[in-house]
């Protein structure tokens, strides 16, 4: 069969297309948007506390962040799964996915809760490099994860939850349940950090707190939302381990390869954050971190182009459309860098209110977090586009690519050269994050060129994920 991807056939489809897009991506756009809004609002309040503790809460929360890319990975698996049973209408297909995110989440937030409460202080140092004021930052990060750490097993939870209504196009469910708790979060944050209305003041640790009740809140809701709407994907929690081997088996062989250039990802992004943590004091890991909060503002478009191709693409494979699912997905890569470069026009623009949200933080920190989002605004068309590259891949269960994008280029290119920029070079830590992350231009022409051999033109429901012949 002749390849149309990425270099033949209509570059965009028609408007009902990118209209039908829309019309799925702009709940999960606006889930994301309320988080990060929150986010933005907590980085505020926690900025007031200084740097030192600003830079305590960011390194935990990046410690934090290695957990949530393995507990999405684990999602993204049997989201596969649970989206290409939906298109062939098999409903046992798609109960046995929805098991596998919820077993596999709870797994990985056990095992990262009993990390978090023994080694706290040892992740910490981890990433902080060799920072000059990095005892203090240790210790009040240490605290922090150890009060935080009790949300783990309700968000794996909710995570698996949130996920399986996207992955089967009910996505005002999630953005209503998780747009409340996120919203609890805010007030809870605003009572216990600063001991409004008569509370206590407990600073980081009232920020963990909130954060612990509104997780809790938030599985309960999702519990309660399935209970009562019956997705085709629910099943008595009785039922919890009754497991189909065969599928089980199918989706750990296909998504061993994602969970490794998942990994392979995410810890190359630790290690340049230990790097660009290392170039300064606390009024550097206080910057970076509050132009990331910002930053993750824009990133809703990452979640946004990944639940659209899994309806799209996912569905339209498992019902065997192949031809269809190959025009869907060269339209959704074309739409994503457009639909990218609007936003990094926005993020762009939003460091003119950087001031105003992180007037507390020093003159230092300030500078570095402008810096940081411009750097990213000029990215995100190709981040964009990285990601819909990704979606398309996964949609079909070719994981593989992964291990050419995230292991080979990610280890072959932008580890070494940021460490050799780095070691050999006094820049800032705006610029080694700036400079390093020029090997993205590599990641994207490597993934249409593996995207080109079309692996993942596949249905997965037919037996079970197994290939077709």
């Amino acid at each position: 069969m002749a390849s149309t991807l990425p270099g033949t056939g209509r570059l965009f489809g028609p408007p009902r297309f990118y209209k039908g897009a829309l019309s799925l991506v702009v709940p999960v756009m606006l889930q994301s948007l309320i988080t990060g809004l929150v986010s933005l609002v907590d980085g505020f309040m926690v900025a007031g506390l200084g740097d030192v503790k600003m830079a305590a809460v960011n390194v935990a929360n990046q410690i934090n962040f290695v957990y949530l890319i393995v507990v999405n990975t684990a999602c993204v698996a049997g989201g596969i799964f649970l989206s290409q049973h939906r298109g062939a209408e098999n409903e046992e297909g798609m109960r046995q996915a929805f098991r596998f995110k919820l077993i596999a989440t709870l797994v990985i937030s056990g095992l990262h809760l009993m990390l978090c409460l023994v080694f706290p202080e040892a992740l910490m140092r981890i990433l902080l490099g060799g920072n000059r004021e990095g005892e203090p930052i240790v210790i009040e990060g240490a605290r922090f994860l150890r009060a935080v750490s009790p949300s783990y097993i309700p968000f794996a939870v909710a995570a698996a939850a949130a996920s399986a209504y996207r992955d089967i196009g009910r996505m005002r469910i999630p953005l209503a349940v998780s747009g409340t708790a996120a919203a609890v979060c805010t007030v809870l944050n605003w009572l216990l950090i600063y001991g409004h209305l008569g509370l206590p003041r407990l600073e980081t640790a009232g920020a963990a707190i909130a954060t612990d009740i509104a997780r809790l809140l938030e599985a309960t809701a999702f519990i309660v939302a399935i209970a009562l709407t019956r997705p085709a994907f629910a099943f008595a929690p009785r039922r919890l381990l009754a497991i189909d081997p065969a599928l089980f088996k199918a989706i750990l062989g296909r998504s061993g390869l994602m969970f490794v250039s998942e990994t392979a990802w995410v810890l190359s992004e630790t290690f340049i954050t230990a790097l660009y943590n290392g170039r300064g004091g606390a009024e550097t890991v206080a910057g970076m971190a509050a132009g990331w909060t910002i930053a993750n503002l824009f990133f809703l478009v990452f979640g946004a182009v990944h639940a659209a191709t899994g309806v799209l693409v996912g569905t339209t494979l498992g019902a065997g459309r192949l031809e269809e699912a190959r025009e869907r997905a060269r339209w959704i890569m074309s739409g994503s860098f457009v639909f990218g470069t609007a936003v990094g026009l926005a993020a762009a623009s939003s460091t003119l209110l950087v001031p105003l949200v992180f007037g507390t933080l020093s003159p230092g920190a300030l500078s570095i977090t402008r810096g940081l989002v411009l750097v990213i605004a000029a990215y995100l068309p190709l981040w964009t586009l990285i990601n819909a590259q990704f979606a398309v891949s996964r949609a079909g269960g070719d994981m593989a690519m992964g291990l050419w994008v995230d292991f080979g280029v990610t280890y072959g290119v932008f580890v070494p050269t940021a460490w050799v920029i780095a070691v050999f070079t006094p820049i800032g830590p705006v610029a080694l994050f700036g400079l390093a992350k020029l090997s993205d231009f590599a990641k994207t022409a490597v993934a249409f060129w593996w995207l080109a051999k079309e692996r993942w033109l596949r249905n997965l429901a037919e037996g079970n994920g197994e290939d077709r012949p």
